[in-house]
């Protein structure tokens, strides 16, 4: 029997039967619960798709053919039957496997995924430079329901129609338990509607009708009109049958004879397929069926408890938000708080708890939470936009065009803003600064948890347009006096001469690490930046006060704050002596823990004190 650690290439899976393929699913559930528990991943959303995913190897040949995952993360299983499994021991480690398809690890990888609602517009384009080009191999995109609420994936279903091309879409729904009624029903409608004899003769039919003179157009749309009444009554799919696919559905998408059935058979249909596989996210572990939310992402964990080995106490930012929103919804009767599907992530729970009517869940669908934000702030809401940095991307014409443009009062909580870590490059939120520097918008960051809530309040008594970035870190207490937020006005947090050390947000602390090493031998000023953007008068006013200027912040260097504030002091004729940037390069940061991709990229005091002191041409350590 295969050891899922010793499989080479799914071609292997290609020699064994049914059973064979059952005891493999598994071993292959037993392989992923023990080494996630030591590695920490995406755990229910990989242990509902072992079967769905053996058996897709089974039937399809994959490098040749073309396997897309939606988001991404759950292809552990496919890395697993492409080779990998020996080092799942590294997995989201730095330099170790990616917790996604990544096409530079392996050409199984057909395309990098780590964003919902993507993969059949990927597919669609993959279908079309295969027939211009005349190859032959297949293509099938994997989504899941809630991929499927954000509008990219209609756009394309919506293209297929217009293509008439080879192409398989399989919708993993994972949030309901298949109807026996409804399977049974299916499972016939698909074993005739999956027969070559019945494409054959649908066919034939069609070819006739079309060369009857006069009356065989009218008899055939007359069939097809009583076909679909028919059709709407008994298959679920009728809405992917009007965008123009063939559906095919339910199946169980845990019993591996009917997906072989019906995969085999799908694999002969000519035109754009919708198979609908219904499975369990976190089958085959009881804590992560009855908990999927809880397991979707995981650290380590003990297999028998299911808690976390290392457990983490400390307050985090978004916990900090969360309970500034519920203080503040409860003074704001028009306070409302929008998420993407993210509301336990972005730290919303008592707030959708507390304010049910003023809670709006949009699902994966970015684009629309912001011009619905919008419609709200417009009508006199206060609406709160929770959403991930990485994700807020996905609606930036909506930022500019329907927020920004009409200078509305929409607030963005921007979560997991800088390094984010162990998900990596379609993950790191380093690119919002440079996104959200637009007309009409503030831009803050704060230090600390108290600054954090101040600037929550600031943001909804003011007017316009605000975003707020945090890290993905324990939120960090203040400490010594606290300095009210005024507008426009960064903080001294000590007062030095010569040299200043200007910290965005969770940069603070290593800013005064650095301060602490270079005295006495320099004094330099440390600045809590605060407002990011626009850049104020008075931060202008105090980087002219200094020879040596330096900037810290969790951002790429292009369109950061480092590069907005070199822009601005240039227009006014500021030229120090030294101005430098600490920051993330301009590139796609890899996976790894937090402070090794710091410490890859020189931001640590060591590095940067011995930098300081190259740059300002002084030697000796003290």
């Amino acid at each position: 029997m295969i050891n899922p650690i010793n499989i080479r290439s799914a071609r292997e899976l290609k020699k064994l039967k049914p059973k064979e393929l059952e005891k493999l699913c598994g071993d292959i559930r037993e392989f992923l619960i023990n080494s996630l528990s030591k590695t920490g991943g995406h755990l229910a959303s990989n242990l509902g798709v072992v079967e769905l995913t053996v058996a897709l190897h089974a039937v399809y040949d994959c490098p040749f053919d073309k396997i897309i995952f939606d988001v991404g993360h759950q292809s552990y299983v496919h890395k697993i039957l492409t080779g990998r499994g020996k080092n799942f021991g590294t997995l989201r480690k730095k330099g170790g496997l990616s917790g996604f398809p990544k096409s530079s690890e392996s050409p199984s990888d057909a395309f990098n995924t780590g964003h919902a609602s993507t993969s059949i517009s990927a597919a669609l384009g993959y279908c079309a430079a295969r027939d211009i080009l005349r190859q032959n191999y297949r293509v099938v995109a994997i989504i899941g329901d809630g991929s499927m609420t954000g509008g990219l994936a209609y756009e394309a279903i919506n293209n297929t129609s217009r293509t008439n091309t080879d192409l398989l879409i399989i919708l993993n729904d994972n949030q309901m338990s298949i109807s026996e009624n409804v399977g049974a029903l299916s499972r016939y409608l698909n074993e005739v509607r999956t027969a070559p004899s019945y494409i054959g003769a649908k066919a034939d039919v069609s070819n006739l009708l079309n060369r009857i003179p006069l009356f065989g157009r009218h008899i055939k749309r007359f069939i097809e009109r009583a076909k679909d009444g028919i059709k709407y009554l008994l298959v679920p799919g009728g809405i992917f049958e009007e965008l123009g696919l063939i559906y095919i559905g339910p199946v169980d998408g845990h019993d591996m004879n009917d997906l072989l059935s019906v995969l085999n058979k799908v694999k002969l249909m000519k035109g754009s397929v919708l198979l609908h596989v219904y499975t369990t996210k976190g089958k085959g572990y009881t804590r992560a069926e009855e908990s999927p939310s809880e397991f979707h992402g995981v650290g380590m964990f003990d297999i028998e408890t299911g808690d976390p080995v290392i457990k983490n106490d400390s307050e985090s930012y978004s916990d900090v938000f969360g309970a500034e929103m519920a203080r503040l919804g409860a003074q704001k009767k028009n306070l409302c708080a929008i998420t993407a599907a993210m509301p336990v992530g972005t730290g919303l729970s008592d707030f959708a708890n507390r304010f049910p009517d003023r809670f709006f869940d949009v699902g994966i669908a970015e684009s629309h939470a912001v011009t619905f934000a919008a419609g709200m702030a417009k009508a006199g809401a206060i609406p709160v936009v929770a959403v991930y940095a990485t994700f807020l991307q996905r609606a930036y014409d909506q930022i500019l065009h329907d927020v920004c443009m009409q200078n509305l009062h929409v607030i963005f909580a921007v979560d997991r803003a800088g390094v984010v870590g162990q998900d990596g490059e379609t993950h790191q939120g380093l690119f919002d600064i440079s996104f959200l520097s637009i007309p009409n918008m503030t831009v803050l960051a704060p230090s600390n948890k108290r600054e954090l809530a101040a600037m929550l309040e600031y943001a909804v008594g003011r007017k316009g347009p605000v975003a707020i970035r945090y890290p993905k870190c324990g939120a960090r207490a203040h400490s010594g006096n606290y300095k009210p937020l005024v507008p426009g006005e960064p903080e001294i947090v000590s007062q030095g001469d010569g040299i200043v050390l200007l910290a965005v947000g969770s940069m603070l602390p290593l800013a005064l690490e650095i301060s602490r090493l270079l005295k006495p031998e320099r004094l330099p000023t440390v600045v809590n930046v605060r407002f990011v953007y626009p850049i104020s008068e008075q931060m202008l006013a105090l980087s002219a006060k200094h020879r040596d200027v330096f900037v810290f912040e969790e951002h790429v260097s292009s369109g950061g704050f480092g590069s907005l504030l070199l822009n601005a002091m240039s227009k006014r004729g500021i030229r120090p002596k030294t101005f430098y940037n600490f920051c993330l390069p301009d590139a796609y940061v890899e996976h790894g823990g937090r402070q090794e991709i710091l410490d890859t990229y020189g931001l640590n005091a060591k590095e940067i004190y011995y930098e300081i002191l190259r740059l300002t041409k002084k030697t000796g350590v003290n």
